[in-house]
Parts: structure tokens; C-alpha cells; sequence
């Protein structure tokens, strides 16, 4: 079988690319053949298809108006993308389009070409920007589900909830009106969530008529589930460091606990700067460690050797590697309730949950793990590692991902005749 992978971005720059490339390399395991479409970046990993690759577009770049009023005609449906995947299709015919990022600088204008073929369509949702015109589901810094549950864009036109932003607002909204006239959802076959809140999401918002499953994210080809043994006496975080992965409450709350152990964050992101600023104003520079970005081997020390894992984010949440792969390694961890998290830690079993923007809900969470008896900290990691082992194994999601595309790739055959 040939598959078709489609993410705007082709290197890894977060989760989605994550389960992009562990998908191709899944995939590949299995004797496929998968080939990529995506957008044109200096930093992408090479490739064949990238003469197929459509300009890049940088919607966070010092633009001109003009440059700006482009962009945004580009983000609402992209002709260049349709008819460079249409010569892609031309000339490697896939079987099947397996779509992850795509909004805004791809588009689903992808959508409509992978159709004009007769080639079925899968689309993972790693983010809300089928629901919601922020992708976020955030206003002004706040959880927002208005426009999902009242089926209207209207609140985001009345709260600016695209970068505080009326033009860029409106932009979000008219591209989400324009998927809903062309009926652009239901052309897509069927929906991956990797959280059962998404999939909620998806069903609250009435968007699409296909399917919208919750499939668990899987973990790569090679995972080894083994608990840790060096273990030390550390918190840590690793991800972006952004507001709205809870960071700022996290340190609100280890300075709240007076505790010995230190907090280890390990990443880089636009909220570094205050964090940094906050943490030398209250003294604590000794024991809040910033490693700056880490990844591979280096990055797998701090999780294995971390005592647990913190991810207090106070936004909807997906289905975070950052956890999965602590699990993996038999880590308890401490999360938010938003989202996914809660689907992923069972409190008292596998971590513990806080509630989000609570810094005291979360200090009493590092003070639970820290109460833990050695006995009942072994129970925990043990749960966490069969977690892992139960809900992420790579050959359980592809045997379920390849009986739906041959079951899509019927169906269109069936159509067709």
C-alpha cells in the first residue's frame, strides 16, 4: 500500500510531527511505501517529494500589509497546495492521504484534490482548528468552548480570540465558514483523536457526518518499556515553555511548598524570560534549573532519572507525548484536569491531577508525591509502565489504522464502480 502523509511541517517541531514520522516509520516496518507533501522549510528532512512542496508561508513574520492581506488569502484556501498534491497524486498515484497539520498554511484545499482522485482521506486531529478558529479553544489566556457549544463563530468575532487580533479573527472565522459551505468535513473519511475530550469536541461542534473515533497516541517503533533505576529527587518539566502549559503556576507552586527537591525545567519557549525574572526575584535560582532545549539522549536522562513528571497545562490538552513517554519509563505524573491529561493519569494510580490555574491545587499534588513511601512510589511507577505498555503499543494502533484504510480504499473502490 502507498500512503500519502500530509503535516505543513516536514522536521520535527512538536507532538504532531512526533506521530508523523513514528506513523512513516510504522508504517514502513510494514513493507508500505510513504511518500510526503508538506511545506517547503530549510529545516525539513530531505526528500523526494519536495519539488511537490508548496512555498512557505510565516504568519508570525514582520509582514507588510500587503504581504499580510496575501497570507491571509493563502490561509483560508490555497490553490498552489491543490495543484502541486494533484501532480503529487499524478505522478505516485497513493492509495490513500493520511492528513495531520494542515490548516492555514497547507489548507484543506488538499482535501478537495485527494477527492477529484477518488482517494480516501484520514485526518488526525492534533489541535481544535476544526472547531475553532483560535485551534486553541483559549480566550484572552481562558478556556473557551463558546462557539462549540452554541454552533457560532460569534463569540470569537466579539472576544478577538485569534492573537487579540479583529483582522485575524475574522480571517479564522471566514476560513471556518468557508470549510462548513463547501462541506469540506464530510469529505474527510474518518478522524483520529488522540484524546476522547477532542472527540467530544469534535461531536458537541456538529462539523462532520464521517466518523471521529479516540485512538490513544501511539508510542514509536523501538519504545523500550523499562522502569527507570537511577532515579533522583527531582521534579521535572520538559516541553515549551508558554503560558498556557501551566508553567508559571508550577513555579508558583514549588516556591508555595518550600521543598528541598529541586524543579528541573527543560525546554525553551516565549515564557522563559519571565520565569527567569521570577525566579531570581524570589531566590530560587539554586533549585529552579533552566536546561534550555534538550531532545534525544540527553532529554530521555532527565525523564528517566526525574522522580515524576509535571504537566499542569491550562489549556484543552490533546494527548502529549511528554507524558506518554514518561509513563513509558514507569514515571508518575502530576497534570491539569483540561483535556486529555485526565484520560491519561488516574489519580492515586499512575500520578496525581490539580486543578488548572491553581498553583495551591498543584503544591498539594508535589506534596503527595513527596509523602509517598518507597513502597507505594514502586506501585505507582508500575501502573504508570503498564499504562504505557496497554494504551500505546505501536502494532495494536497499526493494526487497527491499516484495517480502516483498507476498509476506506474499499469502499472507494465500491463507489467508483
Amino acid at each position: 500500500m502507498k500512503i500519502l502523509l500530509v503535516n505543513k511541517y516536514h522536521y520535527v517541531k512538536g507532538g504532531s510531527e512526533t506521530y508523523h514520522f513514528g506513523l512513516a516509520k510504522l508504517l514502513q516496518s510494514h513493507g508500505h511505501e510513504v511518500i510526503y507533501f508538506a511545506m517547503a522549510d530549510e529545516k525539513n528532512f530531505p526528500c523526494e517529494q519536495e519539488k511537490f512542496f508548496v512555498s512557505n508561508v510565516d504568519f508570525n513574520g514582520k509582514l507588510s500589509f500587503a504581504e499580510k492581506l496575501k497570507a491571509g488569502f493563502h490561509a483560508l484556501y490555497s490553490f498552489e497546495a491543490k495543484k502541486n498534491i494533484s501532480m503529487l497524486i499524478e505522478e505516485e498515484k497513493p492509495d490513500i492521504v493520511h492528513i495531520n497539520l494542515a490548516h492555514r498554511h497547507l489548507t484543506l484545499s488538499i482535501v478537495d484534490a485527494a477527492k477529484k482522485y477518488n482517494i480516501p482521506v484520514v485526518f488526525t486531529a492534533h489541535d481544535l482548528n476544526c472547531v475553532c478558529p483560535s485551534h486553541t479553544m483559549l480566550s484572552n489566556g481562558k478556556v473557551c468552548d463558546k462557539c462549540v457549544a452554541q454552533h457560532s463563530y460569534k463569540p470569537a468575532l466579539k472576544q478577538k480570540c485569534v492573537k487579540n487580533s479583529g483582522m485575524q479573527t475574522m480571517l479564522g472565522v471566514i476560513e471556518a465558514k468557508n470549510y462548513e459551505r463547501m462541506h469540506t468535513y464530510d469529505k474527510i473519511d474518518f478522524y483520529i483523536c488522540p484524546s476522547e475530550f477532542y472527540r467530544r469536541q469534535f461531536e458537541l461542534s456538529k462539523i462532520t457526518k464521517s466518523p471521529v473515533v479516540h485512538w490513544v497516541n501511539f508510542l514509536p517503533v523501538g519504545t523500550e518499556y523499562k522502569k527507570s533505576e537511577n532515579i533522583k529527587d527531582y521534579f521535572l518539566f520538559f516541553g515549551r515553555l508558554s503560558v498556557e502549559k501551566g508553567i508559571m503556576s508550577l513555579v508558583k507552586a514549588y516556591e508555595l511548598g518550600n521543598f528541598e527537591n529541586s524543579l528541573y525545567l527543560v525546554g525553551d519557549g516565549p515564557l522563559k524570560p519571565e520565569l527567569e525574572s521570577y525566579v531570581k526575584d524570589r531566590n530560587l535560582t539554586e533549585k529552579v534549573i533552566f536546561t534550555g532545549f534538550q531532545s534525544g539522549d540527553k532529554l530521555k536522562k532527565y525523564v528517566s532519572e526525574a522522580k515524576c513528571v509535571i504537566l499542569p497545562s491550562e489549556w484543552y490538552e490533546n494527548g502529549p507525548y511528554s507524558i506518554l513517554e514518561a509513563l513509558a519509563l514507569g514515571k508518575p505524573a502530576i497534570v491539569s484536569s483540561y483535556g486529555g491529561l485526565p484520560e491519561i493519569v488516574e489519580e492515586g494510580k499512575t500520578g496525581f491531577i490539580c486543578e488548572p490555574n491553581n498553583p495551591e491545587s498543584l503544591c498539594e499534588c508535589l506534596k503527595k508525591m513527596n509523602s509517598l513511601t518507597n513502597d507505594e512510589y514502586s506501585k505507582m511507577s508500575d501502573a504508570a509502565l503498564e499504562k504505557a505498555k496497554r494504551d500505546c503499543d505501536c502494532e495494536k494502533y497499526y493494526d487497527r489504522l491499516i484495517r480502516c484504510y483498507e476498509q476506506l480504499i474499499s469502499d472507494a473502490k465500491e463507489k467508483k464502480q
